[in-house]
Order: structure tokens, then sequence, then C-alpha cells
């Protein structure tokens, strides 16, 4: 991992300073760049409301070698940790490796670890291309995802993730408001009700909608037949002032039921800290940053990542007695 961070340091310059905790204090306010939008604080409060989560220790058991395991539409993950789409790397990262590359070393590298990575979507069409291109090349092992464009468009970039074998395909409809993608003629926005369930009818695969963070959204996404949703709030990057995820989570999981995926991202740096998102109601979690500075060793930067963080959960695990993935719950929380 030192040795991961000293790369980093190396390749983005002050756009990230690869900082001892990724916490958002020294690039707050810094887009483009890796910080959070305004002050800061959407990012800290995801890693603050995590932080605040305490997992209770339990050591008499029979649990020696907990199964991380993780099925995701009918594809086996070694873990229920996967990589968050990120596009933009020139834009927002000081461009140490090119789209197409980073594409293509965050399918493989989590491809080789186990996991699955998501790519991105962005103002340039090099970046949904260079995804999709990664995707196909791996046997369609990876999930794109969409900005929030008119229906037709995505529609068709749909269309375009199944022909590459993908295993689904996301929305993220947390980018709403993105001026970069306005400016350059490429208009987005929030989605009604109608339109998810235009969506939900026209694209085949597993549909996805990234950006819930309110209970009425989520109920909405299932009324609509939606797939999945990610609890996200952008990585801090879009609306000052927000809870952390982790904060969100619990009653936004309570009020689906079990009815969909629910996927989660936000200040997760550990293994413990996957635990703790799965015990408050996520099936699985998504890396951001984390994966963009282990992206700084290529493939294999990334791949020593999941693998890194897959040993700390399984640790975690033995140590407050759980089995295996459907054995997580709340009751693994340490409640005074």
């Amino acid at each position: 991992m030192k040795t991961l961070k000293e790369l980093g340091r190396q390749k983005f310059g002050k756009v990230c300073r690869v900082c001892p905790v990724c916490d958002g204090r020294a690039c707050a306010g810094e887009i483009p760049g890796a910080g959070g939008v305004g002050t800061g604080k959407a990012f800290w409060n995801n890693l603050s409301a995590l932080g605040e989560v305490r997992l209770r220790q339990r050591i008499i058991h029979e649990v020696h070698k907990p199964s991380t395991g993780f099925c995701l539409w009918g594809r086996q993950l070694a873990m229920p940790i996967l990589a968050a789409p990120i596009g933009g790397i020139a834009f927002n990262w000081n461009g140490y490796v090119s789209e197409r590359e980073y594409a293509r070393m965050v399918i493989n590298g989590t491809r080789r670890a186990g996991s699955m990575g998501m790519v991105g979507d962005g103002r340039l069409a090099e970046i949904y291309d260079s995804g999709i291109d990664a995707i196909a090349a791996a046997e369609g092992w990876g999930i794109p995802t969409i900005k929030p464009r008119p229906n037709e468009q995505i529609i068709e970039l749909a269309a375009r993730a199944e022909e590459a074998g993908a295993a689904a395909v996301a929305i993220d409809v947390d980018a709403a408001a993105l001026l970069n993608m306005t400016i350059s003629g490429q208009p987005v926005g929030p989605k009604t009700l109608g339109e998810l369930e235009e969506l939900k009818k026209y694209v085949k695969l597993p549909l996805v909608v990234k950006g819930v963070m309110d209970v009425e959204d989520a109920v909405m996404c299932a009324r609509a037949g939606i797939d999945g949703i990610v609890v996200s709030n952008h990585g801090g990057r879009v609306l000052d002032h927000t809870p952390g995820t982790a904060e969100v989570l619990p009653k936004i999981a309570s009020a689906l039921g079990g009815e969909m995926l629910v996927l989660v991202d936000g200040g997760i740096r550990t293994g413990f800290d996957v635990l703790k998102m799965l015990a408050l109601g996520a099936d699985a979690v998504l890396l951001g940053r984390p994966i963009t500075q282990a992206g700084a060793g290529g493939e294999e930067g990334i791949e020593f990542l999941l693998n890194y963080l897959a040993s700390e959960l399984a640790a975690a695990m033995i140590m407050t007695g759980v089995s295996d993935l459907g054995a997580v719950s709340s009751e693994i929380i340490y409640k005074p």
C-alpha cells in the first residue's frame, strides 16, 4: 500500500495529495480535481458517518474460514467490492493515464481480483467508448454507467452495452446538474417515474440507478421496476452538505425490504468499512477514489488493493462471528 501511495504522489501532482486518510479536507472545493464540491462537507460526511459505526467483537464461535463470495446477476465474484464508475481522468486526475487506459485497467484489474468494475460516461465520447471496448474485450465482465441524458440517448447507449455483453447498465442520476455536460451541449437532468419506467421497458440488461440518497427516490425506483440502486452522493461532488451515505443507507434498505439490489459507495477505505456497509443494509459496495489512486500501479495496483480489502473483510468477519455474506446483519453493529 505504501508503494502505491508513493506512485500516486508522483503521478497525480497536486490534483490528489494521496493523504494518509482520504477524507476530502485537503482538496475541499477542488473541482476539477478529486475534491468535494463547495466546502467539501458532503465528502467528509461520508467518512465521518461511516466512522461512527462500530462493530461488535465476538470471538467465541466456530467461524474459521468465512466466505466473501458474492453473486451478481448470475456472475460469481470473490468479494462484494466493485469499482465505481469514474470518467474524466484527464479533466480531474492530471491525465495520469488516458481514458482508454484507465477503463482497461479498471476492468482487467478488478477481474483479476475476482471482482467487477464499472466504467463511466462524460462530455467526451471517448469516455463511454473506452469503457464499452474494455468490457467487450473482457467478455462482458463489467458495467457501463451512462449520464442522465435524454431517454432516447440512454436507450441507444444501453444497446451498445448489451452488444458488449455487459453484466448490467447503470445511470448516474446524481450527475443531473453537471455543468460540464450541459455547457458542452449534452444536457442532463433528473428523471421522472415515467421516464424510469420507459427505460426499464426498453433496456434489456439489468438496470441500476446510481445516486439514490432518499427513501422516496428508492421507492420510486422500486415502483419503476429498477433492478438495483447505488446509494451515493457522487463522492460529495454534486451537492454540498448532504449526509454521509452510511447515514441514509439503513432506512433506504429497510424501505426496499430486499426488493432490489442495494449497492453503496462513499468513504469506504478498508475491509472493515465494507463489513459496516453490509451490516447497514447494502448487498455490496463500490470504491471510487481508492481505485483511481490504486491505478497508479496499473492493473496490478487495482488487483492488489481489492485483494487487500477482501482479506481485511474476511478478518473482520471472523472477529464478528460471521460465516458468509448472507449471515451479515445489523446485529454485528454495536449499540450502546
